[in-house]
């Protein structure tokens, strides 16, 4: 049996508005006491429309946002989820690439510096061998040695979402939680950078929570899926009874009111293009 790599209970997230001239406080209960689990090496994907407490759940799982109630384990341990506080310890475990890959980076960095950061704040390791990683995984995720020292402008935008996801993996995270990470780009880099993950997944057996809204993208990469509707996990299985025969009729009409883009036919076409 696969080893459990994160592990949620009953996570619960709310948020105190305050009352105005004309209106009285509130409490808003982005996250309805969700639970899930990810085996080692596998994807679970968690989808629905904005405002449906994805993405806040995905900064309560990295300990960038606290939880206001819950329990969270990563790799057997318990993590105090009341205190967004990432420990040296568990940045090297859980790491996020964003929607944006040019808002997170730092305009003023050159490429060698980005990727060499997350080595240089939360390890030991000297200049030497902080550069020879840094061109390792450029390497990794398809870029060469010569982008080491350009800045991020210089880069597209799927080359510059391979840049944050390098950075993701310098410290060799067990678990990557990845939220939007292809909306932003047009559909033959989708494919690319859907590729590209699948590939690392494999290589290093990691652990993939991926938020989107896509479900075209969701189909081709997820193990498991789990659907969230006004902060409540509405629907959870795997991909093939989510897609074959959802049970909620949120489910039932998120899935008929989305397009669907053929993403196999484009991973066909980009994997032609490679070998022409």
């Amino acid at each position: 049996m696969s080893e459990i790599v994160l592990q949620a209970k009953d996570i619960k997230r709310d948020y105190h508005v305050p009352g105005g001239l004309f209106a009285k406080a509130k409490t808003v209960h982005a996250v309805k006491g969700v639970s899930f689990s990810v085996e080692q090496g596998k994807t679970l994907a968690i989808v629905g429309e904005s405002g449906c407490g994805k993405s806040t759940l995905a900064r309560i799982i990295t300990l960038i946002d606290p939880a206001t109630s819950g329990e969270l384990k990563i790799d057997g341990q318990t993590i105090d989820i009341n205190k967004a506080a990432l420990t040296p310890e568990l940045r090297r475990k859980v790491q996020i690439v964003f929607q944006n890959p040019y808002g997170s980076l730092n305009p003023r960095q050159k490429i060698g510096d980005v990727l060499g950061e997350p080595l240089k704040i939360n390890t030991n390791v000297g200049a030497s061998e902080r550069r020879d990683r840094a061109m390792a995984m450029l390497k990794k995720v398809g870029l060469s040695e010569e982008h080491y020292n350009r800045y991020p402008h210089m880069f597209s935008g799927g080359q510059r979402q391979r840049i944050a996801i390098a950075r993701a993996l310098m410290l060799n995270p067990r678990l990557l939680v990845l939220d939007e990470p292809v909306s932003a780009l047009d559909l033959s880099v989708q494919a690319q950078v859907l590729n590209l993950l699948a590939d690392l997944q494999d290589e290093f057996q990691l652990t993939y929570v991926f938020i989107s809204h896509d479900l075209s993208v969701v189909r081709y990469i997820a193990d498991e899926v789990m659907v969230m509707y006004y902060g409540e996990a509405v629907e959870y299985g795997t991909r093939d009874a989510v897609f074959s025969d959802p049970q909620h009729d949120y489910t039932k009409t998120l899935f008929a009111a989305t397009p669907r883009a053929d993403v196999e036919s484009i991973r066909a076409r980009v994997a032609r293009k490679r070998a022409a």
